[in-house]
């Protein structure tokens, strides 16, 4: 299957696509543009919490394909996005107890693109990911994901940490891959259980680590100190199912 973002561009068109609730990863807005047209997309957007970037014409009229985009273009995403109760729905249509993936501030989108494939073949029922700084779910994660995105769904939430606490209130425990954490495997983790990754050289973020109820490390013996963000997922991951298969 192909998939391609979409860049919309002109006032008129990025308006009736907020309006219309047309999935938007991100806003490219001209620096200091405050008209009034202007103004009603950026309400439209704060709305849905949509990412607002100001930018230089140069840099619009580098993304621009009609030469028209009167300082507005909108960035469509390639994939629509689910929610977080529709996850939840995955597991209880399949009888198992929930496994999600969130994920904090993951920028780089092959990252993204190979841990949503991750979460797909390790039977994880979804993936959340913050609104903001971070990848949403462009063409190139897409393709990364090698089919992924066609059975696994993904949830943009505002606030990972405040999904965190909500969840738990629906049974589920968290884990957060972190090097300074004791190591995985002396950790329970079955059951309903969410496995938080934190993004590429910064790790998992404190208001997010602190949420979790147990924070794993995975063992290295190498010479440098960290995991690339998706390979650590699928580490982790497969370790949560070899004790769900136990």
């Amino acid at each position: 299957m192909s998939y391609e973002e979409t860049f919309i561009e002109g006032r008129n068109a990025v308006t009736e696509a907020l309006r219309a609730g047309k999935p938007i990863d991100k806003l490219y807005i001209l620096d200091g543009c405050q008209d009034g047209p202007v103004s009603t997309i950026k309400r439209e957007a704060r709305k849905k919490d949509i990412q607002i970037k100001y930018v230089n014409k140069e840099r619009l009229d580098q993304l621009s394909t009609t030469g028209h985009h009167q300082g507005v273009i909108a960035r469509s995403a390639a994939y629509e996005y689910a929610d977080v109760e529709q996850i939840m729905n995955n597991a209880r249509k399949k009888g198992e107890d929930p496994f999600i993936f969130l994920l904090d501030n993951i920028v780089d989108p092959h990252n993204l693109g190979a841990i949503i494939r991750t979460a797909n073949l390790c039977g994880a029922h979804g993936v959340i990911i913050p609104k903001n700084r971070a990848a949403g779910l462009t063409a190139t994660v897409a393709r990364t994901s090698a089919g992924a995105l066609n059975y696994t769904p993904v949830a943009k939430v505002t606030n990972i940490a405040k999904t965190i606490e909500e969840l738990k209130k629906e049974g589920l425990w968290f884990v957060c891959a972190d090097m300074d954490g004791e190591l995985m495997y002396r950790h329970n983790l079955r059951g309903p259980i969410g496995m938080v990754i934190g993004a590429e050289g910064e790790g998992v973020s404190r208001l997010v680590r602190e949420k979790c109820d147990y924070i794993a490390s995975i063992p290295m013996k190498g010479d440098i100190d960290s995991l690339n963000a998706s390979v650590a997922a699928g580490v982790l991951a497969y370790e949560i199912v070899r004790q769900r298969m136990g």
